[in-house]
């Protein structure tokens, strides 16, 4: 059984545990009311953070759950697996709406455009494919890649995606109007293993295998800064707060960080007894839910602690 604790008083923040297996992708709907997380055990659980309860669990997978992501209405779970597939599930019927199949590999990313129009889902077929959301048809493929896709990334005016690979360090974004690369970031050393932009669609962020957080000019394609300290271990996730002025990062060190990015410092930390492999920043700014390889899945608000950084 598995606990987050503030690191100045040891206080224990709200598990919600649940799944049998290790937590692999966490998201938390546009208000804020529920969190959604993807298991290793093939399941997707729908969370309340008002009661800090399960509401209901969706099953189809027939391999594990690696990446999940959410509708602006909330209305739409999307979730991808090293079964091919991605799976649209509709939240008010607890039901799945269809299935996308087009992929011959593992799928590792998912991500829904802010209009609800277009999926994009990342794979180990070296290939980021875009979809109808509305028909469940394949609007087009982007091919530029010696390796997986491992993360993905849509910008909120949905006319670019950032997309990185487990191979190789690179980070590529996609201009989705074109439908051509428009640059490489380049910076990491090692592979890079998760994604995020900020709402105004200036800056990504990444995490790598190489221990750290690159902060990126999503205008000029150049690196701003790094984000390093993480006790040397990887850095499995990131997130973005709605006003771009902090960010999310949790490691296999164990710990969960949140960085102030206009003065490059952790403004609150929290540990664990297992490692963290994702987290997720609601729109409020303060409500942060991550996942683990102990199979619960970690909530607390930065409100909480506000006075202790």
């Amino acid at each position: 059984m598995g606990q987050v604790s503030d690191l100045t008083t040891g206080k224990e923040l709200f598990t919600l545990k649940g799944h049998r297996y290790g937590v692999e992708a966490v998201a938390i709907t546009a208000d804020g009311k529920r969190a959604i997380s993807g298991s290793l055990d093939k399941t997707i659980k729908v969370w309340d953070l008002t009661t800090r309860k399960e509401q209901f669990t969706l099953k189809g997978h027939s391999n594990s759950v690696r990446a999940v992501a959410i509708t602006t209405d909330g209305k739409w779970v999307i979730s991808g697996s090293p079964d091919k597939t991605i799976k649209v599930w509709d939240l008010t019927t607890r039901k799945e709406q269809f299935t996308l199949e087009g992929h011959s590999s593992e799928v590792n990313a998912v991500a829904v455009t802010a209009d609800g129009k277009w999926v994009i889902s990342g794979s180990d077929d070296h290939t980021t494919k875009i979809w109808d959301l509305i028909t469940g048809k394949e609007e087009f493929t982007l091919k530029n890649y010696s390796d997986a896709v491992s993360a993905v990334a849509v910008t909120a005016d949905g006319k670019r995606v950032v997309s990185a690979s487990n191979g190789t360090p690179n980070i590529t974004v996609w201009n989705l109007i074109s439908r051509k690369e428009e640059f490489i970031l380049t910076g990491h050393n090692s592979s890079v293993v998760a994604v995020a932009v900020t709402t105004d669609g200036k800056r990504a962020i990444s995490c790598s295998d190489d221990h750290t957080t690159k902060i990126w000019d999503l205008i000029t394609g150049k690196e701003e800064f790094t984000l390093t300290g993480h006790g040397g271990d990887f850095v499995t996730s990131v997130a973005v707060a709605a006003d771009g002025k902090r960010v999310i990062t949790v490691s296999w060190d164990k710990n969960i960080k949140v960085w102030d990015l206009a003065t490059r410092n952790v403004i609150a930390s929290f540990t664990g007894e297992v490692p963290i492999t994702c987290c997720a920043i609601a729109p409020d700014g303060v409500t942060i839910v991550a996942g683990s390889i102990g199979g619960y899945v970690d909530f607390l608000r930065l409100e909480e602690i506000e006075t202790l950084t």
